[in-house]
């Protein structure tokens, strides 16, 4: 039972919580999530993150996205999905359907991030491309190398690449002072898969311009006023959280 204290400390949090917005997010992109909400000075949203190796493992997404809605639908005035479809085949679309809620446009965070037409231009250049964000490269022997098992297993590196041509590194971040570590990070990236590196600078504006697009984000915001892009680096006061 809880005491007269903690009650009203409970009440007063889902007080707090009932007129914000929740961000259900994948944990690839929080910084970028995070770079916005301090630009808007965005104090009305919360974002809870899962966890960005779910790339390797979408089957995962659909399940862990509806429970996270069922926790903190009640308690949170809107919800939002920062997911694309991720590789869920459509599972996703079907939880978000039910619930009422929507999420990031497209297939993937590589089409948001470069931009729809963008993406789809690159794709059709050149069909045998790998993409890479600015996590991917910060994480690639985590999740690529060691999370396909390709470090331990070598062979697997031409069932997975061999039909692979090039690395395009789509790059959010083009100020800060990971620059040029990243790209000596996606060059080593491009060698160990052995492909050619291609670099395309996408800053946030594409990526803006798709959550600009959310109902309630565009409900968020006063007509007409843009999305202003000042900084990829994290505000402290907007932490994710991460499961």
């Amino acid at each position: 039972m809880l005491s007269s204290s903690e009650g009203n400390s409970a009440e007063h949090e889902l007080g707090d919580t009932l007129n914000k917005t929740l961000i259900i997010a994948c944990g690839a992109i929080a910084h970028e999530l995070v770079a916005l909400m301090k630009a808007n000075d965005w104090q009305h949203w919360d974002l809870q993150c899962l966890p960005a190796q779910w790339h390797n493992s979408p089957e995962r997404i659909s399940p862990a996205v509806d429970a996270k809605i069922r926790e903190h639908q009640q308690s949170y005035a809107k919800v939002f999905v920062a997911y694309a479809d991720c590789g869920t085949g459509g599972h996703l679309d079907k939880v978000l359907d039910k619930h009422k809620v929507e999420r990031l446009p497209g297939d993937h965070c590589y089409s948001f991030f470069a931009g729809a037409d963008v993406f789809n231009a690159m794709a059709e250049d050149e069909l045998g491309t790998f993409y890479l964000t600015d996590y991917l490269v910060d994480n690639f022997q985590r999740l690529i190398l060691d999370g396909l098992g390709i470090s331990k297993h070598p062979e697997l590196l031409e069932q997975y690449f061999g039909h692979y041509t090039q690395l395009m590194y789509l790059r959010q971040d083009t100020q800060s002072s990971k620059v040029d570590k990243r790209l000596t990070l996606a060059k080593a990236a491009a060698k160990a898969l052995h492909l050619r590196l291609s670099v395309h600078d996408t800053g946030l504006e594409p990526f803006a311009g798709s959550i600009r697009g959310i109902t309630v984000v565009t409900e968020s915001l006063h007509s007409g006023q843009p999305i202003p892009l000042q900084s990829l680096t994290p505000s402290n006061e907007h932490k994710p959280h991460f499961d």
